[in-house]
């Protein structure tokens, strides 16, 4: 890279850390915030800085502190470098900006130490400033003691905190701070820096090794860069596409771009041949599985120009996406990506991990055989519809209805019975139309016409008026019945509900049906509780009712009768009142006796 001796080695992250805001790689919206705030002298008391690791946090603190303490800024709002304030900051020799380490300082003392000094105001410049970062490692009662003075500290006096774990900081410090959610940087962004980087130390890149770094990193700014200082340490001034795939355990986009050419043509032995390559090379199964998700993600997003922008890989990669892209259906690669997804869930619980990666290779290759199958048949249609002979309607067999569609056989002679797919007729050739369907009727089944017909179908013997309509063959039986009849039905069902309603057992069988015209069922009930509880079991009463007087015109009607409701005995007492207005020698026996009732 460059460098004189080991010695004086810094490592990236270090050496080329933002000192400006317009330095800071991919956190615009929060850093205009900041230059706005400073610029209409409107910068708060207390900030809070999180998001996920390496992505600017810390920095862009130690330059807002830099920034407000810069004697002469410029107009866009930038520290100068040449005052004295500004370098101190950049000799690490500040008096005005502490950084404080949260896991290091988080008991109550370590807080109470912090209060003292910020009462004192700086030998120079205009503000003290205090960053504590990993600021969510302080204990609760640090943080209760570090309440009343970041609420309302010293005007000369600034706190910015920092933490990847927003949510374990207590509701009451947050709302106390300003708050700025630091987002993940891009990976165009990171690539953009590394070629910066690249360039000032004299470093020669492929683009597409500088996609497979900002893509290892996930998002982080310092993880990419020590990435890069590594790979520069083994390859040298010359940073090579297969040296970052051989160093970082990368699968090459080419891989994924064969096995989807062969599950997209049914080739299973290629497929097969693949995997047995990639895991030969020391891959496991459960890396591969995740990268070829990834690659069957950016295929599908490419169907789509609009989508397009979704994809985070080198111009050169992308082309090779869009071209494969065209070869395959958003339906195949859904497909795919359900197999691809099932699979990876699966994997780790499996005993036999590489079988079960090789099955969904072969389900995705038969899979994705079929569909191409598929397409070919619609393709050529028309010239099956052309090349069919002349077809004829076979007339229905009589006998056993076995609910099977017509076989069609070719008139072609010398041929006979072969079966052929039925052609849809052109608008120029003969339409069959399709035979209504007749229902069976009872006069029909005594005829003798054979077919399967339920027993409960049949029409039964009954005297009076069957039910049965001779226009429409159905059985609707509406036998009359007396009311002894239906007395006796009624207490054969609430004998069914001894068991498992005990309640509305008891309730029911007090009282007793009344018979109206047109076969109505009137039941008078004692409360609205009562009818409710009935009406749960309308439908099941009604059921038994109608198939055991085989009248199915039987309806249910209740009446609620709450005010001529008799008193009914509840309690001891009123049992044996009643039982001793039947019987009066009860009262002579309970004298005799000298027996008492329990209450």
């Amino acid at each position: 890279m460059g460098r004189e001796n080991m010695d004086n080695f810094i490592v990236s992250a270090r050496k080329y850390r933002p000192q400006t805001f317009n330095t800071v790689v991919g956190q615009s919206s929060i850093t205009n915030t900041l230059k706005n705030a400073i610029r209409h002298n409107q910068v708060a008391q207390a900030f809070l800085f999180c998001g996920p690791r390496g992505i600017g946090k810390t920095t862009c603190a130690r330059i807002l502190a830099k920034t407000i303490n810069c004697e002469n800024l410029s107009a866009d709002v930038e520290p100068c470098d040449q005052c004295t304030s500004c370098k101190s900051f950049n000799d690490s020799a500040s008096f005005n900006i502490y950084e404080l380490d949260g896991a290091s300082n988080n008991s109550v003392d370590d807080i109470r130490t912090l209060v003292d000094q910020v009462r004192i105001p700086p030998q120079m410049g205009k503000f003290k400033v205090y960053i504590i970062d990993e600021v969510h490692m302080l204990s609760a009662s640090a943080f209760n003691a570090f309440l009343k003075t970041l609420e309302e500290p010293p005007p000369f006096a600034k706190f910015i905190l920092a933490t990847t774990e927003k949510h374990k900081i207590l509701p009451t410090i947050l709302s106390r701070c300003q708050i700025f959610d630091f987002r993940r940087i891009s990976i165009d962004d990171m690539v953009g820096h590394l070629h910066f980087v690249a360039e000032k130390e004299n470093i020669r890149v492929e683009e597409n090794a500088l996609h497979i770094i900002a893509q290892k990193a996930d998002g982080a700014m310092r993880d990419a860069l020590s990435i890069f200082d590594q790979l520069v340490s083994f390859s040298g001034n010359d940073l090579k596409y297969s040296t970052v795939l051989e160093n970082l355990n990368v699968l090459d986009y080419e891989y994924y771009f064969r096995i989807t050419g062969q599950v997209l043509t049914g080739d299973v032995a290629g497929a097969l041949l693949t995997i047995d390559d990639i895991i030969s090379k020391g891959f496991d199964g459960q890396h591969f599985l995740t990268g070829f998700g990834e690659h069957l993600r950016n295929l599908l997003v490419c169907k789509d120009p609009s989508t397009v922008k979704l994809m985070e890989t080198a111009p050169s990669i992308k082309s090779l996406y869009l071209e494969q892209s065209v070869q395959c259906e958003a339906k195949q690669l859904l497909n795919f990506l359900d197999i691809n997804n099932r699979c990876d869930i699966s994997y780790k619980s499996s005993n036999n991990k590489r079988l079960h990666l090789e099955l969904a290779l072969i389900q995705m290759a038969l899979s994705g055989k079929q569909l191409s199958s598929a397409g070919t048949t619609q393709t050529n249609t028309d010239t099956v519809k052309k090349s069919a002979s002349p077809v004829k309607e076979v007339p229905p067999k009589t006998g056993n209805i076995t609910g099977q569609d017509d076989i069609v056989k070719t008139g072609k002679p010398g041929n006979p019975g072969t079966p052929v797919p039925k052609v849809q007729p052109q608008s120029s050739d003969r339409t069959f139309s399709a035979k209504p369907v007749i229902p069976v009727k009872i006069k029909d089944l005594k005829d003798g016409v054979s077919g399967m017909i339920s027993i409960k179908q049949a029409p039964k013997p009954s005297q009076g008026n069957t039910g049965v309509s001779e226009d429409s063959g159905i059985y609707d039986p509406s036998v009359p019945f007396s009311q002894e009849q239906l007395n006796a039905t009624w207490n054969e069902y609430v004998a069914t509900l001894q068991t498992g309603f005990p309640h509305l057992y008891n309730s029911l069988i007090q009282f007793h049906p009344v018979l109206k015209d047109e076969y109505m069922v009137v039941i008078s009930l004692e409360n609205k509780l009562l009818e409710t509880e009935l009406l749960q079991k309308k439908t099941e009463l009604l059921d038994f009712l109608r198939a055991k007087l085989d009248n199915h015109k039987i309806n249910l009607s209740t009446i609620v009768e709450e005010h001529s409701r008799k008193h009914r005995p509840y309690t001891d007492k009123d049992k044996f009142s009643k039982m001793a207005g039947k019987n009066p020698a009860l009262l002579n026996l309970k004298e005799n006796l000298d027996l008492e009732i329990e209450y």
